[in-house]
């Protein structure tokens, strides 16, 4: 796959493929490199002194990189010449850019028409905005809805997490990857693959989208914790001042079981809950109730009195507990690795797994690291590779 795209979103799904057993051939500008390389305030420092940037970590990740100036047209020959042999473009430049660059639909396919050529985009490939910049925090977060939705009723938006919705459609770009690769192999034609940040915020509210559309605008009807309809769906803090996740949708089902785990067996034949209608009606009691028992012991105590309860529930946990999570660690979700330089970090691998195998991925390449390396392999003489970097076209 050769990929030809800079920060997380795109490139992301180039680092899924590679896990999945993929050749990735990262082709970063020959000055500076991919621009999140520069994002020096993105350091983590470990104890032992070296500084993992994270955010070129996670998303190119077993990767080959080669530095190309995509302006000259030395640059446009080493690409052209790699798109010959690959199966898969991966491109996260804007149309008038790729245009210009030489690395458009039209360019790519006259060299290899067959190929698959996949594009990432804020807006989509159509509108009035197809041309227009797009992050995740600008197309997804913000435009996209998820900020309206997830902030409610608080007077100020939530913040979006960095590259939340970036890292959802790098998988979302990897699905439709595969899919366009397995129509190749059963009909020997390429597709055009395009998926947006913007498209895949409307595909993550599509309840809420629809219910606005069926009630006239409205969105799905809110609550509170106080009065939400199944009191066993909810949050509940405990005397640490954690917090314990409810999920038992089926009130009536878990209702008995959950009452007699939780310390309230008295509640199970209390007239004001003894059944759905009358639950409902008097469920700001009930919830008020729930709230009273929870603030009564620690998380590690309701750890142990939850532990056999059959309906769901969950901790509410901090990035950092999530890597010491039984579950997490056992299925090897969060793997200890290291950047080409040794420095070791760890960091979570897609969740697909195939045949219940985890991987551990190598470190993300340093920039240009393989451009001779990748060259020769496509055919490209030694001498025509001097030509090159004598230009400029390559780093």
């Amino acid at each position: 796959m050769l990929e030809v795209a800079a920060w997380t979103f795109v490139p992301s799904a180039g680092a899924v493929l590679a896990e999945w057993g993929a050749e990735v051939i990262k082709v970063e500008p020959r000055d500076g490199g991919d621009p999140q390389r520069g994002l020096v305030t993105m350091g983590i420092v470990d104890a032992g002194g070296g500084a993992v940037n994270y955010m070129i970590e996670i998303p190119n990740r077993g990767k080959k990189s080669i530095g190309v100036d995509l302006n000259t047209p030395g640059g446009k020959e080493v690409v052209h010449e790699l798109a010959k042999s690959c199966d898969v473009f991966l491109t996260s430049y804007l149309p008038e850019r790729r245009k210009k660059l030489g690395i458009d639909v039209e360019a790519i396919r006259a060299v290899n028409p067959s190929i698959v050529y996949v594009r990432g985009s804020g807006h989509g490939p159509k509108g009035p905005d197809s041309d227009k910049p797009g992050y995740d925090g600008v197309s997804y977060w913000a435009r996209g809805g998820i900020a309206t939705v997830l902030t409610e009723e608080r007077d100020e938006l939530v913040r979006s997490r960095p590259a939340f919705g970036d890292l959802l459609g790098g998988m979302t770009i990897a699905g439709g990857i595969a899919a366009a690769l397995y129509k190749k192999a059963t009909t020997g034609r390429g597709s055009i693959v395009d998926v947006s940040l913007l498209g895949l915020a409307a595909w993550n509210l599509s309840p809420d989208v629809a219910v606005s559309q069926i009630h006239g605008g409205s969105a799905i009807p809110k609550f509170g914790h106080a009065d939400a309809p199944n009191p066993l769906v909810g949050t509940y803090r405990t005397k640490d001042n954690r917090f314990v996740q409810l999920m038992m949708l089926q009130l009536d089902k878990f209702y008995a079981e959950a009452m007699n785990v939780i310390g309230l067996p008295e509640l199970v034949d209390d007239p004001r809950f003894a059944d759905p209608a009358s639950r409902y009606a008097n469920r700001v009691s009930l919830i008020a109730l729930l709230d009273e028992a929870f603030a009564k012991q620690t998380l590690a105590e309701w750890r142990e009195n939850l532990a056999g309860l059959s309906g769901a529930w969950g901790i509410v946990q901090t990035p950092g507990e999530l890597c010491d999570d039984p579950a997490v660690t056992s299925n090897g979700y969060i793997a200890r690795t290291e950047t080409v330089g040794g420095v070791p970090f760890s960091l979570p691998t897609n969740p697909v797994q195939f045949d219940e195998q985890s991987v551990v991925p190598p470190g993300a390449p340093e920039h240009g690291q393989h451009t001779e390396e990748v060259l020769m392999d496509a055919g490209i003489d030694w001498d025509t590779i001097m030509r090159h970097k004598e230009s400029g076209a390559i780093l």
